[in-house]
């Protein structure tokens, strides 16, 4: 099998299963105790915030540890817009109409329910939002501005240290979810001028369960969940210690290879698009051609269906994906794709690539032998 949906989902790292494994059966205290299991647990829990504080830039006060990047996004969102509203600051926010259901549905939900409101800036072709509209956007009653280092569905970057600055020079917090960068993107959050970063452990080679969020000493804001002293009050709930040192291992592992692994990856996605675009007729690709992840690579195709595509994908030992992983199989087209302004029916063609550590010139070669294929016997159902 041919494993090409690396932004749904990474392997687990086995130098992380490694790290991971003593915590489960060897130390296996609650952190809050005194004892001397207890006190291990600490020592892990302390040691493992310390590495992505360094990791980060940043202090390990500054590091919360949670369950998922979508509970990340939430804490920050929800925690800034309810403590800038009661400290009378303001209610309106600013986002992009691409982002992350975490992010967007977060913010519609605080519309929605409890009064605040929102602009979404509007993208361009590539899914690139515009210096000059988020200048535009702002309000003396603007609280926060959310945007996302890299697109899920289609891999474009956006210009964060930039967004960041300006929102710095109007005193907004900045929230980015940096959920599908954290592999192939410096985080260094002084140099992308950010005051909250989401990461999720299941897209750097660590276990599904575990995230983590950045704030910003100083950050406003009012933790969505109540209970013990956990997380510095601000994210309750007995501390899962095998997943909080396997997702330190495994950014430090991701940051420090992560300039051989974008070299090594970058060739690879790019004679995927090029070869693709070449050899399958009214083929495009979506997303910026130079300004995008080093390992995604993602398609519309005039004629055919999404599932139909990833149906035959599949049976030939090829496993892609059409977009996020949390909408796949929704019957609406991509809200990404639509934002970017693609036809709705050609919307409903899209085909997501994206590559890992294990991906190889060979697997490149067996996809860009079989998809033209794919494709044509589809386009040739359809008009039957």
């Amino acid at each position: 099998m041919i494993y090409l949906d690396h932004a749904a989902s990474t392997p687990t790292d086995p130098r992380v299963v490694e790290a991971m494994l003593p915590y489960f059966t060897e130390i296996y205290g609650n952190a809050s105790g005194i004892h001397q299991q207890a006190r291990a647990s600490a020592k892990a829990i302390s040691d493992s915030r310390q590495k992505v504080a360094e990791l980060l830039g940043c202090s390990p006060k500054e590091i919360i540890f949670t369950a998922c990047g979508t509970e990340s996004d939430n804490i920050a969102i929800r925690g800034v817009a309810w403590a800038q509203r009661h400290a009378g600051r303001g209610h309106h926010l600013i986002t992009s109409p691409i982002e992350h259901s975490a992010v967007q549905k977060t913010i519609d939900q605080l519309c929605d329910k409890f009064g605040f409101e929102q602009t979404l800036l509007p993208v361009d072709s590539y899914g690139r939002v515009n210096l000059a509209d988020v200048e535009t956007a702002i309000r003396p009653e603007t609280i926060l501005i959310s945007v996302m280092v890299a697109n899920n569905e289609v891999g474009t970057c956006q210009p964060i240290a930039e967004i960041g600055a300006i929102a710095r020079a109007h005193n907004i917090p900045f929230h980015t979810d940096a959920v599908q960068a954290a592999a192939y993107e410096s985080l260094n959050v002084e140099s992308l001028n950010v005051d909250l970063l989401a990461i999720s452990g299941h897209k750097i080679y660590a276990p599904k369960g575990v995230g983590i969020l950045y704030v910003r000493n100083g950050t406003p804001l009012l933790p969505p969940f109540t209970g013990g002293s956990h997380e510095n009050k601000r994210r309750p709930g007995t501390e899962n210690v095998p997943y909080l040192v396997a997702i330190a291992k495994a950014l430090e592992l991701i940051q420090t290879h992560q300039a051989e692994e974008v070299a090594r990856l970058i060739p690879l996605r790019d004679r995927l698009i090029t070869e693709v675009l070449a050899h399958i007729p009214d083929s495009q690709l979506t997303g910026h051609p130079t300004e995008r992840l080093a390992n995604h690579a993602s398609f519309v195709f005039a004629g055919c269906e999404a599932d139909g595509i990833l149906m035959r994908l599949d049976m030939l030992g090829i496993q892609a994906a059409s977009g996020s992983s949390c909408t796949t199989g929704m019957p609406e087209p991509s809200h990404v794709l639509m934002a970017m302004g693609l036809p709705h029916e050609l919307a409903l063609s899209a085909l997501r690539l994206t590559l890992g550590q294990q991906t190889t010139a060979s697997d490149i070669d067996t996809v860009l032998a079989k998809l033209p294929g794919v494709i044509e016997k589809l386009r040739e159902f359809q008009q039957r």
